[in-house]
């Protein structure tokens, strides 16, 4: 079912109290069951990946169905493990002398475990008191551009990690060293296995263009056709009994360490519960994972459930400080029995929306499908190749450092793009926070540059100059950036939301507006929208931006343009002035006057041409579709030339017009 179709069906808000469970039973228990369809192996993959054992996953996602339908207002979201914190666990793990899975589950990866489990339950103490202090607002800080670098970085290290798995090979090491090892995994892997693997991989590349085209494939998720066809494959190769096989000469071994370990009988995963061994946060280097759980985790949890927000049919607004306290008690909660972080989970959520779920409780009737099948078929599970998770995994990996995000960073500005790959390149050289921290530096570096004063990065200049009880005319100076954002954010959602007034502020007296105070403008006027009221942003017309994106950083100063000069016959002035106006242009200037050609010079003519000028001034890419024409429509039939050259002017916005639709389309086709 669409999100379009669900809101035809209920036009009011749906809400996830008692009335609601009842209410919407049927479109949340539906959209539960086929959450639960994409959860099972992506909780599995994802915790064998984070070195945890793979049942762990299962409980995270229990335990965040449960905690989270009682205590988030977060209608949508799924809770759950998410890859985006796979590089921590396993690098928590690994830091406390455990390898996971790699050479198969041993004492030493067991004490590695339960000293995860420690970090975890006072990172979730941290993540509680987070939102009870009503500090999720800390999560407008981080520079958008570098926290999509890190989520590319995290991207490019599950795919490093996961290849080797998924070929059968046993590997470990820093994400560049695998990366570099990728040939030789290849030359190494098992052909059984890596079968399985590489048919994964490629069910999971294909399946999105078959739900694309025909209607009865959007109902079953590409994680689930991967079980489908992963698990015959497993039991062809007989992958449940320990046997060797030969293949050109070279002998491979087969057995259930290809395999997931699951319980081997019904409620045996009640067996699976481990406690925490809280001697380990006495060790000083527990300390630095914690606060990098706490950090990331809450970090990705609050954006994740943000962009929730703005994709719910009917724009519900969630108390992120409710949300990340509900995560928080989730983690304490699942830290306890021995699962992973959870985090409010982006794919699984969209998933969500797109089944029809209407409240919180489709994200409980996912927890409990999961619960029935864990306790009462891990058997089944246990037939589950490993290698066909793997593969699950590499696909999200890709979708996090898919190529289109760096082509979306550059469109918004090359010193985004600057941002992006710094941080990319320094989680994948040194870890997540000094990455993120290079990022950040590097922002405020290119800032300075930029002319920004550094007391103005971190201290807002922001001051009311009218308040007539129905808006507040807001003025800001110097800059406006991510660092100084928050307590700009914060003043005008207190005059503004809390107080029920429009908003209008002015930026004219800013020197900078970065991209990520753009982006956060926008979330503000939907904030505002969805409350009934307005907010207005004035004063950009004077800043230059940064590119043609329309939440590219700008700054103020002259705005280059470009000036387009036609030299044509009289007869086809008025033609051409209104194709300009069609193509763009906001105005032109048009004057007689008199010329010779290299043609006529040629044969020495001895009267001059009469002839018109048209002028006009128009940004960039208008002036290239002003262009296609002449050259494509005009040039052909008729003599003309022209010439373009930059210009600057104080006011971008007074060259800045919109094509008629027919003229997208023509260009389009184009």
């Amino acid at each position: 079912m669409n999100t379009s179709a669900a809101v035809d069906i209920d036009k009011e808000k749906p809400k996830g109290d008692l009335d609601g469970f009842t209410k919407y039973f049927k479109y949340d228990f539906i959209s539960g069951l086929l959450v639960f369809l994409i959860a099972l192996p992506l909780c599995l993959g994802i915790s064998i990946a984070s070195g945890y054992p793979p049942i762990a996953g299962i409980f995270t996602a229990i335990v965040g169905s449960v905690v989270a339908t009682l205590i988030s207002n977060s209608e949508l979201t799924i809770k759950g493990p998410a890859a985006g914190l796979i590089v921590i666990a396993i690098g928590c793990i690994e830091a406390f002398g455990g390898d996971g899975m790699v050479g198969g589950w041993t004492a030493s990866d067991t004490t590695a475990y339960r000293a995860a489990l420690a970090v975890g339950v006072a990172a979730a103490i941290l993540q509680i008191f987070f939102g009870i202090f009503r500090a999720g607002i800390l999560g407008e800080f981080f520079p958008i551009s570098a926290v999509h670098g890190m989520l590319a970085a995290i991207g490019v290290i599950i795919i490093a990690k996961q290849i080797p798995v998924a070929l059968g090979v046993s590997a470990s090491g820093e994400p560049l060293e695998l990366l570099r090892e990728i040939p030789k995994f290849v030359a190494e892997a098992n052909p059984a296995i890596a079968t399985i693997g590489v048919v994964s991989v490629l069910i999971m590349f294909l399946w999105p263009l078959m739900r694309s085209r025909y209607r009865w494939a959007k109902v079953l998720p590409g994680p689930l056709i991967v079980l489908i066809v992963a698990i015959p494959m497993g039991i062809g190769f007989d992958l449940l009994h320990p046997h060797s096989y030969t293949l050109q000469n070279h002998q491979y071994q087969l057995g259930e360490q290809y395999l997931v370990a699951m319980p081997d009988h019904v409620f045996g995963m009640f067996e699976e519960i481990t406690t925490p061994d809280f001697t380990a946060l006495s060790q000083p280097k527990a300390w630095s994972w914690v606060f990098m759980f706490f950090i990331i985790g809450s970090l990705e949890s609050l954006l994740s459930a943000k962009a929730v927000d703005l994709i719910d049919p009917w724009k519900r607004k969630s108390s992120m400080d409710r949300d990340m306290v509900a995560v928080g008690a989730g983690n304490l909660c699942v830290a306890f029995i021995g699962g992973l972080p959870m985090i409010s989970e982006i794919v699984r959520s969209k998933a969500n929306i797109d089944n029809g779920a209407r409240t919180r409780f489709a994200d409980f009737w996912h927890g409990m499908f999961l619960l029935v099948c864990v306790a009462l078929i891990p058997m089944v599970l246990h037939l589950i190749p490993m290698a066909a998770l793997a593969a699950m995994l590499i696909y999200t990996g890709f979708r996090l450092a898919h190529p289109s995000e760096f082509m979306n960073v550059w469109r918004i500005g090359r010193e985004q793009l600057i941002i992006f790959a710094v941080t990319l390149v320094a989680v994948l050289a040194t870890d997540l926070l000094i990455g993120i921290g290079l990022g950040i530096a590097t922002k405020v570096i290119i800032h300075l540059v930029n002319g920004v004063p550094l007391r103005s990065m971190f201290y807002p200049d922001i001051e009311v100059i009218d308040d007539d009880g129905q808006t507040v005319r807001f003025v800001m100076y110097k800059s406006a950036v991510f660092s100084n954002w928050i307590p700009i954010r914060r003043q005008i959602e207190r005059l503004g939301l809390l107080e029920r007034k429009n908003v209008e502020l002015d930026l004219s007296e800013t020197m900078l507006v970065d991209h990520s105070v753009m982006d956060k403008l926008h979330e503000l006027e939907n904030d505002f929208e969805q409350q009934g009221l307005s907010f207005n942003v004035r004063g950009l017309d004077s800043h230059q931006p940064f590119a043609e994106h329309q939440y590219a950083a700008r700054r103020k100063g002259l705005c280059t343009v470009k000036r387009l000069t036609i030299i044509t016959e009289p007869e086809h002035e008025q033609m051409l002035e209104a194709e300009l106006v069609r193509l763009g242009a906001t105005g032109y200037t048009a004057m007689a006057c008199h010329g010779a050609g290299r043609r006529q010079l040629e044969i020495d003519a001895t009267e001059p041409n009469i002839q018109v000028r048209i002028e006009v001034i128009v940004p960039p890419k208008e002036c290239s579709q002003i262009m296609l024409y002449l050259r494509r429509d005009i040039q052909p039939l008729y003599p003309l030339t022209f010439t373009v050259e930059d210009v600057q002017v104080a006011r971008l916005d007074a060259f800045v017009s919109t094509p008629t639709q027919t003229v997208q389309d023509e260009i389009a086709h184009t």
